[in-house]
């Protein structure tokens, strides 16, 4: 092996936002490499329910916030990937569900009603009824409303599969990462004890970004993490369901997403209120125990006899906000050669990587030419999560 290499961009974290970034850049032109010291997609993305938002849930409280508008172009940017005509070719990830749904159990406020028949929420939001209906709510006893999101549901797994593949040998598993710090700048990382050098480094690493901060000397820009408890549950009545509950607040009273597994089985992965604050403080039994209470409120017809329960616990990173408020828009710092990024949910990859080719851009780094890269070790694909439940 070579005692150095040489890159254009080198990229920290194998999540989604990295692999988006290193895809499109290397579609540019550019050379990449991309660490990752576990596995492709283990941190927050493949934990996530792989709702590719449009900004309405952000929306519950009758009014258009800067979240909804920022990220009111992502569902259009994915689809046109997926369907081989975008930044990226995505064809062959697999689409959960077409769209997302709002479902309010006993009907919505008057005026929310009204929000979502408006001109503002024109192409975003309708009202669905009867055969549209998600097959989980094709009940006589359902009264509720529900309305359809013109957003998606991937099946994460896919597209860590399918992003991986663009990569082609760029992809490196490192054990440890240390800075490479020459005349006192950031020139690269020693990436287990080679010195690899690029013009740019780029940390999208999700938590890991901090200690790697730290390690280089930097003390900004400052992480905040925001807890999630995730609920699991896997049973033979279960029917597809890809849709936010409306309950009294701003945020939803919970969030269900269904994935398949090999025996044919679906598991409904339960987030929204049910996994903030109240349910982070909760222990796995306790949480389980709410969970199930909250199905048998909304959805009482639910044969849930032979149903599996787990938990899984999520730190969301993201840059510190004061409040520890959600930020509106991926997130990217620059100190030097080094970027520095969050891109605060599964849906902002697309901006996020617009954040760094712009950067690179404006500071003039363009693709150059570099030698073929020796056989380094490539890290695995994460297993799906719900795989605990067997």
């Amino acid at each position: 092996m070579s005692v150095s290499l040489c890159t254009d961009v080198l990229i920290v974290g194998g999540g989604v936002a990295g692999l988006w970034l290193n895809a499109r850049l290397r579609r540019l032109g550019y050379s990449t490499l991309l660490l990752e010291r576990g596995t492709l997609g283990g941190g927050q993305s493949g934990k996530s329910q792989g709702i590719i938002h449009g900004g309405t849930k952000y929306a519950l409280h009758g009014a258009l916030t800067g979240s909804s508008e920022a990220i009111a172009d992502m569902p259009r940017r994915w689809r046109e990937a997926l369907a081989g005509q975008g930044e990226l070719d995505l064809q062959g990830v697999r689409v959960l569900s077409d769209a997302h749904y709002l479902w309010s159990p006993g009907g919505l406020a008057g005026n929310l009603t009204s929000f979502f028949a408006s001109k503002a929420m024109r192409g975003r939001v309708d009202q669905v009824s009867g055969s549209e209906l998600p097959p989980a709510l094709q009940h006589p006893r359902f009264k509720g409303r529900v309305y359809r999101l013109s957003e998606l549901v991937l099946d994460v797994p896919s597209l860590i599969h399918r992003l991986a593949s663009l990569a082609g040998d760029s992809l490196v598993r490192a054990e440890d990462i240390a800075p490479l710090i020459e005349d006192g700048e950031l020139t690269g990382l020693l990436v287990d004890g080679l010195a690899v050098r690029a013009t740019r480094v780029v940390m999208t690493a999700g938590a890991g970004n901090a200690s790697l901060l730290q390690a280089a000397g930097f003390a900004q820009p400052a992480m905040q993490t925001r807890p999630l408890h995730m609920v699991m549950l896997r049973a033979p009545a279960l029917k597809p369901l890809y849709a936010h509950c409306l309950g009294g607040g701003t945020k939803p009273r919970v969030t269900i997403t269904s994935h398949p597994t090999p025996s044919g089985e679906l598991v409904w992965y339960l987030g929204g209120e049910l996994a903030e604050a109240a349910g982070v403080a909760r222990d796995a039994p306790a949480q389980i125990a709410q969970a199930q209470q909250e199905l048998a409120d909304l959805l009482p017809w639910l044969d849930l006899t032979d149903a599996r329960w787990a938990t899984l616990r999520i730190d969301r990173a993201e840059p510190a906000q004061s409040g520890l408020v959600r930020p509106d828009n991926a997130f990217l710092a620059e100190q030097g050669h080094l970027l520095v990024g969050w891109p605060t949910k599964l849906a902002l990859a697309p901006d996020f990587s617009d954040r760094v080719i712009a950067s690179l851009e404006r500071d003039g780094v363009r693709p150059t030419t570099q030698p073929a890269l020796p056989s380094l070790p490539r890290p695995q694909e994460a297993a799906p999560f719900w795989e605990v439940l067997g």
